[in-house]
């Protein structure tokens, strides 16, 4: 199913994970799935999109400088029960975030599951920009959420899965 992705930045010092969560569990959204990366990865990506697009966004020393800059910052993505609150709740905030479609699916825990659908999804010629996911349990469904270059697409074939 499509679901709506937050994408934020926070400080990466003790506490800011904690005050985003209380902000959220405060006004009773739950967080269905969440995943935290060092900011410095994300701008390295940039980085290397520019190389390969030969479109310089930037000079090189600024890249440079924008990567040690965000070091101190984590890219956070998650995704909630209630986004239109939680969007409200951040920019009541002054949080730096975005919002985009993504492709939430649970499937079930076993080996080979995952394969087959990201196999299908390479048969359709549909890339996956990233992902992330999660179980419970041995016996527990798996919740994973797929960034695909064709996020309608992607949907569509996963609802005939």
């Amino acid at each position: 199913m499509i679901r709506i992705e937050i994408s934020l930045f926070l400080k990466n010092v003790p506490g800011e994970l904690a005050k985003l969560c209380a902000l959220f569990g405060d006004q009773n959204i739950n967080i269905d799935a969440i995943t935290i990366q060092d900011a410095s990865a994300y701008v390295q990506s940039l980085f290397e999109a520019r190389g390969k697009s030969l479109k310089k966004l930037a000079s090189s020393a600024n890249y440079a400088s924008i990567r040690m800059d965000s070091a101190q910052f984590a890219l956070i993505r998650l995704l909630v029960d209630n986004p239109d609150q939680a969007v409200t709740l951040l920019r009541q905030g002054d949080y730096l975030f975005d919002t985009k479609e993504v492709v939430a699916i649970d499937i079930t825990n076993k080996p080979g599951e995952f394969a087959k659908l990201t196999r299908r999804l390479g048969e359709e010629e549909i890339n996956i920009n990233y992902v992330y996911g999660s179980v419970s349990g041995q016996d527990a469904k798996c919740l994973f959420i797929f960034c695909p270059e064709d996020v309608q697409y992607a949907n569509k074939l996963f609802g005939e899965s």
